[in-house]
């Protein structure tokens, strides 16, 4: 087996790296088992993923957890992932204290049920000095959402004359986002084998590497995300410039 994380060059990390976990509930029914299963064999992944990313020196780690979508699942898969995030946040706090990993989240806080709410704020206060990795999770988010969000929240500020409607432009967007805090992701990858974006972060992907995976979630190991990233260093990150342009940059 071929050792990815020894080739990585540490000086040309990715400072954000995105990642939609997809295939949790193939990889369940593969097993014969309900999809709760694969979700719970998921946590896993994410536990060994973000410390993986943590341990390289990735700065921030965007997890898609929760679409605005998924609500539409039936209610008792959405009700056994809602348990899940509790008690998984729960017991994950003293990791991300022992690893020095920030949580913070981005979506419809407020969607949540009131006990996942309560978790995830007593999480995000007790590491929110924690200067590693900073994790942000996607949950009840959806990147239409957000967008659709930030402009209603402009054209109120034009309208209440804070903002002139011929200042607007994509740094004024970008503030109004809720990602806004964060760099945008280098490097995006998707797990399962699909390829499409699934209504995630459409805003700052727009010059992100895109890394598709044929592993289903529970099965991507940390070996799997230093070959993404391996494979994000060998590529030329353009800009819209040529590559002459690129060459006497750097």
């Amino acid at each position: 087996m071929k050792n990815f994380k020894e080739q990585i060059n540490p000086d040309k990390l990715p400072q954000h790296i995105a990642i939609i976990m997809d295939g949790n509930g193939r990889w369940a029914k593969g097993k014969g088992m309900f999809r709760v299963f694969g979700h719970q064999n998921g946590v896993h992944t994410v536990r060994k993923i973000t410390e993986a990313a943590a341990e390289i020196g990735i700065q921030f780690l965007t997890l898609y957890a929760f679409s605005t979508e998924n609500w539409n699942r039936p209610s008792f898969e959405v009700k056994a992932l809602m348990e899940l995030l509790v008690d998984t946040i729960a017991k994950e706090t003293p990791d991300l204290m022992k690893n020095n990993i920030r949580l913070v989240t981005i979506g419809q806080m407020e969607a949540l049920p009131e006990k996942c709410q309560k978790q995830l704020q007593q999480t995000i206060a007790a590491t929110s000095a924690n200067s590693g990795l900073t994790l942000i999770l996607a949950l009840s988010y959806s990147a239409k959402w957000d967008l659709t969000h930030a402009v209603k929240s402009i054209a109120h500020a034009v309208k209440q004359g804070t903002l002139k409607a011929d200042a607007i432009d994509e740094i004024t967007i970008n503030s109004y986002l809720s990602t806004a805090p964060y760099p945008h992701p280098d490097l995006l990858i998707r797990t399962s084998g699909e390829q499409r974006i699934s209504n995630f972060l459409l805003w700052e992907i727009a010059y992100s590497e895109l890394y598709f995976s044929p592993k289903l979630w529970p099965d991507f190991s940390p070996e799997d995300l230093y070959q993404a990233i391996l494979d994000y260093q060998n590529r030329e990150r353009r800009y819209g410039k040529i590559s002459e342009q690129v060459s006497e940059q750097e």
